[in-house]
């Protein structure tokens, strides 16, 4: 049963915007994949992947297996790219249902040999190369072995060649970006220069698919930009100094509602630790949101929520089901009154990198965090 004291809204028409920016960006020749892996960076799987698709998406990307089926389940028809590991024991079904995904071990082509020759079904895989980042990828000197694997067993195709850039987002210097671009193209001329023909090469995250065009080759794997949020203020600034007006829109707006309002007295304290004293005779609002729906702890005595378009102050510590809110300059506050978390109320706004900024972490985390019990609905 989902939470229906705190909800997620998604903008439809903001969603559009985004995916129809970066399809604009890239032309219609290549493949526009956007990633819904994390429950879709917080904004709901099954809720975001079909209005992309809808919107213009070729192919969608996932992290894992569980994910892949879940959407396939709903019904999508399109390609589905898993970039996340697939253990051993899952290989069998990524093959069955027709996944694309990424591998880069040995270990992985070894049991593919088995499974393809079992089913007589090919597997469409893509080889992640090492280029820089040293997270997933195959290395350099392993190369030779997992091609000679690709060329004894034929129904393990090579679909695709990938990469994944490691310092294009935190900096606007981007030398180490332009040095793993040419490592990787030294890699994919090598491999065709092997006699493989792979489909789908691609390498471009949103901050890529802004700056730079010559990563785009078939393919684009768009993150966070689909959900109008920047992957960081070094990316905006560089698009700026490159003269590159991109407009993205946040498609989240989180909600809750005020569940108590209660006059306080000057000198009481309010919360867990007595952490907030309050200095004059205050009107407190408390909220059914804590850090167990992902409103993080670090927030305590640090944010502000919206109520009637306006400020109000989090007071004492966040709880794990409940926040209390500063409403004393907000007129007419009321039981079950809407509260904006994050997003946009009136002229005022939260967003996820005030929040970010807050808890000393990014956008990313502040959206994905929040809770997957937690409703989530498309509103226009």
């Amino acid at each position: 049963m989902e939470h229906q004291l705190t909800w997620v809204e998604i903008s439809r028409s903001n969603l559009k915007h985004n995916i129809q920016t970066f399809r604009e960006l890239i032309g219609k020749e290549r493949i526009l994949c956007p990633a819904v892996k994390a429950n879709a960076y917080g904004h709901g799987l099954t809720l975001c992947a079909p209005l992309m698709v809808e919107a213009g998406a070729d192919w969608i990307g996932v992290n894992a297996l569980f994910e892949a089926v879940e959407l396939r389940e709903t019904g999508l028809k399109v390609p589905i790219y898993i970039m996340g590991y697939i253990a051993k024991d899952e290989l069998s079904a990524a093959v069955e249902n027709g996944f694309h995904f990424v591998v880069y071990n040995a270990e992985t082509l070894y049991e593919l040999a088995s499974i393809t020759q079992k089913l007589q079904k090919p597997a469409f895989t893509h080889l992640k190369v090492e280029t820089g980042i040293h997270r997933q990828g195959v290395l350099p000197e392993d190369l030779e072995e997992i091609l000679d694997l690709y060329r004894n067993n034929p129904l393990i195709q090579m679909e695709g060649i990938a990469a994944h850039f490691a310092n294009i987002e935190d900096t606007t210097d981007h030398s180490f970006a332009e040095l793993q671009l040419k490592n990787f193209q030294k890699i994919v001329e090598k491999i065709q220069g092997s006699r493989f023909t792979p489909k789908y090469i691609h390498t471009a995250n949103t901050a890529a698919t802004i700056l730079f065009p010559k990563t785009y080759f078939t393919m684009v794997r768009t993150g966070v930009g689909n959900y109008g949020l920047w992957p960081s203020n070094e990316t905006y600034v560089s698009a700026l100094q490159e003269g590159k007006n991109i407009l993205l829109k946040p498609v989240m707006t989180w909600k809750t509602k005020i569940a108590q309002v209660k006059k306080v007295p000057s000198g009481s304290y309010v919360g867990y630790g007595c952490t907030y004293k309050t200095g004059h005779d205050s009107l407190i609002a408390v909220l059914p949101v804590g850090y167990y729906d992902g409103y993080d702890r670090g927030l305590s005595n640090n944010a502000y929520v919206l109520v009637h378009g306006r400020r109000a102050p989090v007071r004492g510590r966040v709880c794990m089901n409940m926040i209390m809110v500063d409403v004393t300059d907000v007129h007419d506050v009321k039981t079950e009154d809407e509260v904006v978390l994050l997003g946009r109320q009136g002229d005022e706004e939260v967003s996820a990198e005030q929040m970010a900024q807050w808890i000393g972490t990014i956008n990313y985390e502040v959206t994905t965090r929040i809770n997957e019990k937690l409703m989530r609905k498309v509103v226009p």
